[in-house]
């Protein structure tokens, strides 16, 4: 009896190991259980970067991988420097959540050294980003554009509120220039938009803009919602009727200030969702055969949503 008991313990043992094995390959190589991501971002109190990395912890949250997130409020000495805290961690990647990559150059650097892959949501191409997943900036400008153009009866003067940093935000600034430019549209006043709080600084500098050139413009162009809306807020504020605002990303609060039939007129949304997704895809596979996407970047289309229909 005792005999017979050693050999089924003697077979059960491997068969026990190699099933073991079997199921903690395939969670590794399909959920990426275990994984540490990093999320580095500069702005976080943007609404727009906020949700796409909230939707990007949610799909990392589907894969088993431990996502963590750091703001550093619009500093990006701070951002290199959190950069480099990352490296010491040694997650299996890092996310650019947003932001310009030539200005964390060392960051990127010590993540390239360590042999850490560095991936960014709605940045830019640069030496040290593996991929890029954004938005077709250049387009969601031309579509703004062209939708305040529409709104203005292709005349008028208008205000541009940018913020160069971001190159994203950069691109749809000069894609919308030039559709201003060809349309004969005059550009009174850029004004740059602060980070944090862009609704605030838009609608201080727009106010100003309503005492300093008064019936000098009668469109308002957003280089994202949140200027948009502080824009708004001023011209509601000082009873302005007749000046147009666009923006750019497609947030709930510039969905529901839409479709009150105010001064926002129209904003082009960003698919959160697919970005999200497609940065959380590529990561994946990077970790799985160690192969930089081709291509590096991926822009995904706008749409334009100008109020219930």
């Amino acid at each position: 009896m005792r005999n017979i008991f050693l050999r089924a313990v003697a077979v059960l043992i491997p068969a026990v190991m190699l099933l073991t094995g079997c199921t903690s390959g395939e969670s590794d190589s399909s959920s990426g259980t275990s994984k540490s991501i990093s999320v580095l971002t500069p702005y976080l109190g943007n609404a727009a970067t906020k949700d796409v990395i909230d939707k990007f912890k949610a799909e990392g949250k589907k894969r088993g991988w431990d996502v963590n997130v750091t703001d550093t409020a619009g500093d990006f000495n701070k951002l290199n420097s959190a950069f480099q805290d990352a490296v010491a961690q040694k997650p299996a990647a890092i996310v650019l959540g947003s932001g310009d990559p030539t200005q964390i150059s060392l960051g990127l650097k010590s993540a390239k050294a360590a042999g850490i892959p560095v991936f960014a949501i709605d940045a830019a191409p640069a030496d040290g980003i593996t991929a890029n997943v954004t938005s077709d900036n250049a387009d969601l400008g031309k579509k703004s554009a062209e939708e305040m153009v529409k709104l203005l009866g292709g005349k008028g003067s208008i205000v541009m509120l940018t913020h160069d940093p971001h190159p994203g935000v950069k691109a749809r600034t000069e894609a919308a220039k030039k559709v201003f430019d060809k349309a004969g549209i005059k550009i009174i006043a850029s004004k740059h938009v602060n980070v944090p709080g862009p609704v605030e600084d838009a609608r201080n500098s727009v106010q100003d803009l309503l005492t300093s050139d008064a019936g000098k413009f009668t469109g308002i162009w957003g280089g994202w919602d949140e200027p948009a809306l502080g824009a708004t807020q001023a011209l509601l504020a000082a009873n302005v009727s007749n000046v147009q605002v666009v923006g750019v990303d497609g947030q709930d609060f510039a969905i529901a200030e839409i479709d009150k039939g105010g001064p926002f007129k129209a904003t082009i949304k960003q698919d959160w969702s697919a970005i999200a997704a497609k940065t959380a895809d590529l990561i994946a596979a990077y970790l799985k055969d160690k192969e930089t996407p081709d291509p590096q970047e991926v822009e995904i289309p706008g749409v334009l949503y100008e109020g219930k229909q």
